[in-house]
């Protein structure tokens, strides 16, 4: 029989005020797993996620990505500040003869040049990217024991269900005999 939902849960965080009692240690939280379709939530502290034999963080690929390519531009911004520092130290050391009006003239176009560059490769970058990447909810595969007890859990539920409603179905019973007995 297949399961009623998959292993994917993600982190949502709640209001304090609606905290409830951890499912492992029984402390409240405001921290929930919760499934994609909603079938399935339980409250839990942070501190057991971190739990290797209670869950484990799913990679998101795309987060992944978004992340080397943060990574790569943050070096690239680097190397051309390091080039911009490189060209005046070298412009200081040649032009210490040199007139001051005009090294300042050249020193505000390089400026300027430079915060252009940064400026080019900060906006090829996604301004939202580090308000997503805060607002992306974790996901978590619970390892294969606790998983089995949470959908253990909700087929219980679903069949109470049904004897429920079993119980409440008058044709259920047989009737009482109406005929003499012999």
């Amino acid at each position: 029989m297949a399961a009623p939902f998959g292993n994917v849960y993600h982190l949502r965080t709640v209001a304090e005020t609606s905290s409830k009692a951890c499912y492992v240690c029984h402390k409240p939280t405001a921290k929930v797993l919760i499934t994609p379709d909603n079938k399935d939530f339980f409250y839990i502290c942070v501190s057991h996620l971190s739990d290797k034999s209670f869950a484990s963080p799913v990679v998101d690929e795309e987060a992944e990505a978004a992340k080397r390519k943060k990574e790569l531009m943050d070096r690239e911004i680097e190397k051309i500040k390091q080039e911009y520092e490189e060209k005046q130290k070298k412009k200081k050391a040649k032009d210490n003869s040199k007139e001051k009006k005009k090294d300042d003239d050249d020193d505000g176009k390089a400026e300027k040049e430079r915060d252009d560059k940064i400026k080019a490769i900060e906006a090829g970058a996604n301004p939202n990217e580090k308000a997503s990447a805060g607002a992306v909810p974790r996901v978590y595969a619970l390892h294969r024991n606790f998983y089995q007890m949470r959908v253990d859990r909700v087929r219980k539920m679903e069949q109470a269900k049904r004897t429920q409603q079993r119980m409440r179905d008058p044709t259920l019973f047989p009737a009482v005999p109406k005929g003499d007995l012999p």
